[in-house]
Order: C-alpha cells, then sequence, then structure tokens
C-alpha cells in the first residue's frame, strides 16, 4: 500500500500598524496599490483594516511581503510621500537583490534626502558602483548610455560631500560642444547662451536642495556651474568637481580639467562614448583617458549597463537596437576590408 506525501505549509501570521501614515498615500487611490502589492504576493493574503494591516501566508513568502511593507512605511514615513516609480520599484526591487546582497532601499543605497524630502538613492547596480568609487576615490570616470543616472548619482555625491563639509565648494561643467547645434547663435549673454544648455545640472540640483538654499549656493558661487574651456589655469581645492558630457571633451580639454583638481578635492567625469558629437578628426578625451588611467590607483573607471537606463523602458530597447547595429555596421565592415 503506498501513500501520497502530503506536504504541510506552515503558515504564519504579521500585523502591522501604519501609525502616522496616510492610508490613502499606503493603499493609494481607489485602492490601486493596495491591489498591486496583492498581485505582487499572490500567496498572501492582506487584510486592511484602516491604519492596521494584517499579513497572513507560507512563512518564506511572508518574510518577503513584510520587507515590502516596512519599506513602503519607512520611504512614506521619511519622505512624507510616495511616487509612483518609488512604490513600483519597491514593491518589485525587492524580488532582485543587488550583487552585494542588499535590496534596493537597504541603508548602504542612500545618498541623502531631497528637497521635497524625497529620498536620493542608488537605484541600480551601475548607481551603487559609481557611489562606492566615488567613497573610495578621489577621482572616478562614469561611462555609459543616456539615463543610467550617471550626471544625477554625481550630482548627489557632491550636494552629500558639501552638506557634510567634506568640501566647501561644487564645480560642474561641460564641454561648450552640442549635438548639431552652436551656442553662438543663441540670443542673449554669456549666461543666457548657457544656461540651457547646463540646464541638466540645475534640474538635478533643484531635486536635492531647497529653492532659496540654492540660490544662495550659486550667489556665494559655492556651487559653480560653468563651460569647461573656463576652468583653464585654475586650481581647485578643496571641492568636488564633475565634468559632464565629457564624451564631447577634446585629449587636451581633458587633460587640462584632470590637472585643475587641487588638495582634499574629488572629480566625477561622466560621459557616453557612443554619443560624441566632436568633429571626426577630433579624438574624444573621455575614451582616450578611460584607457590609460584604468589600473592608476585612486582612479576608478565604473562602466554603467543598459540595464541601469531609468528612463522609459523603450529607452532600454532604443539603446539596445543602436548597439546592434553598430555591431552589424561593424561586421560588415571588416568582411568588405577582408
Amino acid at each position: 500500500m503506498s501513500f501520497a506525501h502530503i506536504q504541510i505549509t506552515k503558515l504564519t501570521e504579521k500585523q502591522f500598524l501604519l501609525g502616522h501614515v496616510s492610508p490613502l498615500e499606503f493603499y493609494g487611490v481607489n485602492n490601486l496599490r493596495f491591489r498591486q502589492l496583492k498581485e505582487q504576493f499572490p500567496d498572501v493574503v492582506f487584510v486592511a483594516r484602516g491604519n492596521e494591516l494584517k499579513v497572513r501566508g507560507p512563512e518564506n513568502e511572508i518574510d518577503r511581503a513584510t520587507g515590502v511593507v516596512e519599506r513602503l512605511v519607512r520611504y512614506i514615513e521619511k519622505g512624507g510621500g510616495l511616487s509612483e516609480e518609488a512604490f513600483n520599484e519597491i514593491i518589485s526591487g525587492i524580488m532582485t537583490q543587488s550583487r552585494n546582497g542588499s535590496g534596493p532601499e537597504e541603508g548602504g543605497d542612500l545618498i541623502m534626502h531631497g528637497s521635497r524630502g524625497n529620498i536620493i538613492r542608488a537605484r541600480t547596480e551601475g548607481q551603487r558602483e559609481i557611489m562606492d568609487a566615488v567613497t573610495h576615490n578621489d577621482i572616478v570616470f562614469a561611462i555609459g548610455p543616456a539615463g543610467t543616472g550617471k550626471t544625477y548619482t554625481a550630482v548627489a555625491m557632491a550636494v552629500k560631500a558639501l552638506k557634510e563639509k567634506q568640501v566647501r565648494k561644487i564645480a560642474l561643467c561641460r564641454p561648450a560642444v552640442e549635438a548639431g547645434e552652436n551656442l553662438g547663435f543663441l540670443p542673449g549673454d554669456l549666461k543666457e547662451k548657457v544656461d540651457p544648455y547646463l540646464r541638466p545640472l540645475y534640474d538635478a540640483l533643484e531635486d536635492m536642495l531647497h529653492f532659496e538654499k540654492l540660490k544662495s549656493y550659486l550667489e556665494k558661487n559655492i556651487i559653480e556651474i560653468t563651460p569647461l574651456a573656463y576652468m583653464r589655469g585654475r586650481t581647485l581645492s578643496n571641492c568636488f568637481v564633475i565634468l559632464d558630457e565629457a564624451q564631447n571633451a577634446t585629449e587636451n580639454q581633458l587633460k587640462m580639467f584632470l590637472t585643475r583638481l587641487g588638495r582634499d578635492s574629488k572629480a566625477v567625469i561622466t560621459g557616453d562614448d557612443s554619443q560624441i558629437d566632436l568633429p571626426r578628426k577630433q579624438s574624444s578625451g573621455l575614451v582616450h583617458a578611460a584607457r590609460i588611467l584604468t589600473g592608476v590607483e585612486g582612479i576608478a573607471v565604473i562602466r554603467t549597463q543598459p540595464t541601469d537606463v531609468m528612463r522609459h523602458r523603450l529607452v532600454k530597447r532604443i539603446i539596445a537596437a543602436y548597439e546592434d547595429s553598430d555591431t552589424e555596421r561593424k561586421k560588415l565592415s571588416a568582411e568588405k576590408r577582408n
């Protein structure tokens, strides 16, 4: 006589009090977030009564589900709100741990709290690598596709260093080379010409500093935003320097920038080596510098990947399509030469 094996699953129940967290903020309009949470964990039963939430299910699933609930509550408590992007990242991000085993909301990923109480943190593996590299090196190259958060992460680390008095000043610059355009054709004085081109840097700063504080820092030149050409001849001490869009700096310009670094300073150089807008006869200083400086003590070269893209989901597909096209073009070119 044979008996069928019966597996008994141990059920666990946990109870949460949302405390001062608004039920509307947590559960969403018309309970939309609550439904998404339940869909994420189909084996778990969620019972909500106002500020009380009961979670019941298999022990292993309960641990994961309660981890998500705790992260959601903690995020709302710290930031005063929860965007749809943050909500989706938390409920899905808990399922994919980073290489070092920490989840997307672990304290190690936190950089700072922004101007609206929002939590600014490393959201992808590439951003975590940039954050770690900046912590342990004085010069960091962050190279990779558009939308991977290279500039945003660099600016966040700079603002953090300023707030914690690790540096006295932030200098942000870009080479004045644009995709098919020329600053000389824009109306206005130099500041009016340059400001639109440097807008991404302003956007990042506005996310991290209250308007009045940012205005004060800019007026006092504690935060300086300038074209790369204006860095020549200077020595930047006790300063966090960022060169953005560095793929459009020539070899001489990038050498000039790197040798501006003074005592107690850090530099982050960001760029996308697949979007070089320099004239064909000029080679990119970013590509050259990253090649010859790799392995130098105190310098880190981080390469973000298409998987780190934080923009519209189609951006990842667009980048992949262009990479496939470039690979095919190089293959055909090699075949013709042979």
